[in-house]
């Protein structure tokens, strides 16, 4: 079982608003390139949609729930296939898209017992506390050619260190797509 974190960010970190449905003063700018930047397997999920869960917070899965669930491509077709746990205190009925349900209990223990693959897209509050708790395994980063200089960034000033390793990089589009893994350290 791996915890694989998927986000949009910008060159200066920033993950916040990136399809501008928060409203923020520069929310959108993943949209500034385009769809084909953004449409799609960008972050090479593959078979880890098939056989994995998604785990969100309840913005994050708000937002989804409106637009997954109209779309027909063989991509959103997995993505409405997904297992879905949303990790939400507020949320009672997780109905509105297919194969959703509200994960009860503490989100660490649900996610250290959890036999699948565990996909987290955006929602900033679940990655963080994941990353306080050392769980993420790697990071799919799509990172765009945009430096906006304040809002939320996937890695606080202030936060725990992380020791990742590259495992790959491509061009997806304008962005750029990178896979970052837990380094692995060999003895001497």
């Amino acid at each position: 079982m791996s915890v694989i974190v998927i986000e949009f960010v910008t060159l200066d970190g920033i993950v916040s608003d990136p399809d501008g449905s928060g409203g923020t003063p520069d929310g959108g700018w993943a949209f500034r390139h385009g769809p084909g930047t953004v449409a799609g397997d960008k972050f090479r999920l593959g078979s880890v949609l098939d056989d994995g869960v998604m785990l969100l917070g309840r913005r994050t899965w708000e937002l989804f729930s409106r637009l997954w669930p109209g779309r027909d491509d063989p991509f959103s077709a997995r993505m409405n296939a997904v297992p879905k746990l949303v990790a939400s205190r507020t949320l009672t009925d997780a109905s509105a898209w297919a194969n959703s349900r509200v994960l009860e209990g503490d989100l660490a223990e649900a996610v250290r017992n959890e036999s699948r693959d565990v996909i987290v897209t955006g929602s900033l509050s679940i990655v963080r506390a994941l990353m306080a708790e050392d769980l993420v395994d790697e990071y799919r980063l799509l990172t765009f050619p945009t430096v906006l200089g304040t809002g939320e960034r996937l890695f606080p000033a202030g936060g725990p260190p992380a020791y990742l390793e590259c495992l790959s990089a491509d061009r997806s589009g304008a962005a750029v797509l990178t896979r970052y893994g837990r380094e692995t350290v060999t003895a001497p």
